[in-house]
């Protein structure tokens, strides 16, 4: 299956971009410890002080190990390297990281009353006890189940009761006492209760409906063990596969491929195995050795064929496997060429081919033989205008997803029937949408159905999920998330605004508000985010808590930057390498607009960013910190010098082709000027809140603890700024779903309190 965003691929997460994106693996940020030359202390790390309402504990002075790093000539001297430590048990820095929160918490301990007020919002708006909708796989319905009071979802189905072979749009699961009874497979909670984190990656049905697979992971280090159940029994079905990724995929009933990591945790070995076989005896059908390069494992949405890529930045090869003829191993579909990038799918007796090359920038679409793979058909060719995102495959249809001016599209084409020629598509038809900006993305379709899901929201607009009959054009909602606490979507504005970038480029800004309190004169506040890396698209998706923000008077907009994927495989590639700097600026043109318009001042002007955000969030600090009133940089990447000359480091090698390769000393001096930590210096900064996970498999937990010191050490104002990590959470925090809610609640008390917006306690 070709997803509507691009194939899972290490990157520094997003996204909280709806968070994305779930890829399947990460590699690990996980450098071998270097020699440092201790040549000055300073001022040693302070005892952990208990944080209490009457006691405010002075901000944790972290002691300076002098650590020389030359290069080219250059030299850099980075005094809180000491900071990391790969094993996470160095007591001197846990006690540091521990001394940080102790004063995070006293520092908001005056607020502890509005975060439980916005924490009681943001849950009193989830209907707790929930379900899914429905997907209908062979002879049952498939769905998760949310439970009162629950933190974490259970897994489950129920036979179909009516006997038509082909759902419709007018499917519904019976529920009432006379439905088939509900099997739970897996409850999640029970599953937790001896984990501190818990998240459940994958979890794949096999063809015949009788086992489950699914990826485990206790630590959010995002390193999964791999659980073979019963369906119906729930017992476990040989031993699990241990330190994997969370790639896999059945081979038939009987056999699962699966992906492994090296030392540095790169995806890098595909393996068939056998269900009640040793791990240790499983055979091994492809190692990747390019340590640029590293795999990942799809299923064709005919259920024929697995496709294992073979991935750099720039750079995507594919292998298959014929489920039916797994001893043949796997076979080349589109081999290595420097600088394309291919993703394929499967119908008939053809594979699809999404292909993007220097030429065809923003990809086009082919077809060839199962028997000639070389053999190819142009079914859409490339568009300047219109990027490629995906596409999904159906017996007797084709549905594409595309950008256009910054906003997702849906087209679909009816196929020919198997067997007959494939020529070039014509008369697609394409989704309509009402909202001025929004968010579209796939849902799990059945490939023998003319059903297409796809789920639906704005920025004013809660999740819905849509079932749309590509033969007949009738769509039906088969669910529409429940916001509790009287929400009434018509009490916002959603709208896009273009700012222009110092180039003359104009950005795009989703912007949303309640038109009630809202004034537009200047006197608002505003929470603008920013990403801008990866090819990302940072899409305007419904977000429930944020409604916190929204019944306060805040207008919440999302600055579209280049970095990202929004306006096409070019506004990419302006915001990398050299052009890096572009997506910095484009973010400040974008706040500077903003205010321009009258839709907030300086002084109501807060900014947030995670992970490859984050960077973004240190770097306009350091650039413009009189712009902004208030900062929330999430797990931020901002020691890139360092970590990029790293090569030890798995988010190192495959990433020289994302930010550069700072070896060479032109990608060296322009990396040095914006990377955030080599860039803190003597100047006021708005108040700013960093956070971490001490798990982070992908932003090293010391690159925000070192910007928080060196911070502390040279900002020359009063301001706060607080660091506040996690210490049992990886990259995407607490696991939880209410854990998360009140992390939100902390975020929300963390802006309001520096914008003297907090109401003082009830009673």
């Amino acid at each position: 299956m070709i997803s509507f965003f691009p194939s899972p691929r290490l990157t520094l997460g997003i996204l909280c971009v709806s968070a994305t994106i779930s890829s399947g693996t990460s590699f690990y940020r996980s450098p071998q410890r270097l020699r440092t030359t201790t040549t000055s202390s300073s001022s040693s790390t302070k005892s952990i002080m208990s944080a209490t309402n009457s006691i405010t504990l002075q901000p944790p002075v972290a002691k300076k190990v002098k650590h020389e790093m030359e290069m080219f000539g250059d030299v850099r001297v980075d005094n809180y390297y000491w900071l990391r430590d790969d094993s996470r048990s160095n007591p001197e820095i846990i006690s540091h990281l521990q001394q940080e929160n102790a004063y995070t918490d006293s520092i908001m301990s005056g607020t502890k009353h509005l975060e439980e007020e916005i924490y009681a919002e943001l849950r009193g708006r989830i209907k707790e006890d929930d379900i899914s909708a429905p997907i209908r796989k062979g002879p049952y319905y498939y769905y998760e189940r949310t439970l009162e009071g629950k933190e974490y979802v259970q897994h489950c189905r129920r036979l179909v009761q009516n006997s038509e072979p082909v759902p419709s749009v007018h499917d519904i699961m019976a529920t009432g006492p006379d439905a088939s009874p509900e099997h739970v497979i897996l409850d999640e909670n029970v599953k937790a209760k001896e984990h501190a984190y818990y998240s459940i990656d994958a979890f794949e049905v096999s063809p015949n409906h009788k086992l489950v697979a699914y990826a485990e992971d206790t630590k959010g280090d995002e390193i999964y063990t791999v659980h073979v159940i019963d369906a119906e029994t729930r017992a476990p079905v040989g031993e699990p596969l241990v330190g994997v990724t969370s790639y896999i995929e059945w081979a038939g009933d009987e056999a699962l491929l699966y992906i492994t990591m090296d030392e540095i945790l790169r995806p890098y070995k595909v393996w068939f195995h056998k269900l009640g076989t040793n791990q240790s005896t499983d055979l091994c059908l492809y190692h990747e050795k390019d340590d640029t390069f590293s795999l990942d494992l799809e299923a064709s949405e005919s259920k024929k064929y697995l496709f294992v890529g073979s991935e750099s930045k720039t750079t995507r090869s594919i292998f298959y496997l014929d489920i039916s003829k797994p001893e043949n191993g796997l076979i080349v579909l589109t081999p290595r060429l420097e600088g394309t990038d291919t993703s394929v799918s499967h119908r008939g007796n053809h594979f699809f081919i999404k292909r993007r090359s220097d030429e065809a920038f923003n990809s086009e679409l082919l077809a060839c033989p199962l028997n000639d793979v070389t053999a190819t058909t142009m079914l859409l060719p490339h568009r300047e205008s219109v990027k490629i995102q995906g596409i999904s495959l159906f017996s007797d249809h084709l549905v594409v997803y595309e950008r256009e001016k910054g906003l997702p599209r849906v087209t679909f084409y009816s196929l020919p029937a198997v067997g007959e020629p494939l020529q070039s598509l014509k008369g697609g038809q394409t989704v309509d949408f009402i909202d001025p900006v929004y968010s579209v993305e796939p849902a799990e379709s059945q490939f023998s159905s003319s059903i297409l899901r796809f789920s639906y929201s704005s920025l004013r607009t809660p999740s819905s999920t849509y079932d749309y009959d590509m033969n007949t054009g009738v769509s039906i909602v088969k669910k529409l998330e429940t916001i509790l606490g009287g929400f009434d979507s018509s009490n916002y504005v959603t709208k896009r605004e273009w700012a222009v970038a110092q180039d003359g480029t104009l950005v795009p800004i989703s912007i949303v508000y309640r038109k009630d309190l809202v004034k537009l004169d200047g006197s608002d506040p505003m929470l603008l985010y920013g990403y801008g890396s990866y090819e990302m698209c940072v899409d305007p998706r419904f977000k429930a808590s944020r409604l916190s923000l929204l019944d306060r008077g805040f207008t919440y907009a999302i600055a579209h930057i280049r970095g990202g994927g929004e306006m096409g495989r070019k506004w990419y590639e302006n915001g990398k390498y050299l052009h890096k700097k572009n997506t910095f600026t484009d973010f400040i043109d974008s706040a500077e607009y903003l205010i321009e318009k009258k839709y907030c001042t300086k002084e109501k002007l807060c900014i947030e960013g995670r992970s490859a955000g984050g960077l973004l969030i240190g770097a306009v600090l350091n650039m413009r910190p009189d712009l902004f009133k208030a900062a929330v940089a999430g797990v931020p990447f901002v020691d890139v010098v360092t970590t990029m000359l790293d090569p030890t480091i798995p988010l190192t090698t495959a990433e020289w082709e994302e930010w550069g390769d700072p070896r060479k000393e032109e990608y060296y001096y322009y990396m040095k000027s914006y990377s955030p930590v080599d860039n803190v210096k003597a100047q006021n900064y708005p108040a700013i809140l960093v956070t971490a996970g001490l798990n982070d498999p992908r932003v090293l937990y010391s690159e925000p603890a070192k910007f928080v010191a060196k911070l502390r050490e040279m900002k020359t104002d009063e301001n706060l700024l607080l660091f506040k990590c996690e210490m049992g959470a990886g990259h995407f925090s607490k696991s939880g779903r209410f854990e998360k809610l009140q992390e939100d609640a902390f975020t929300y008390a963390f802006i309001l309190k520096i914008l003297n917006m907090v109401p003082a306690p009830r009673g």
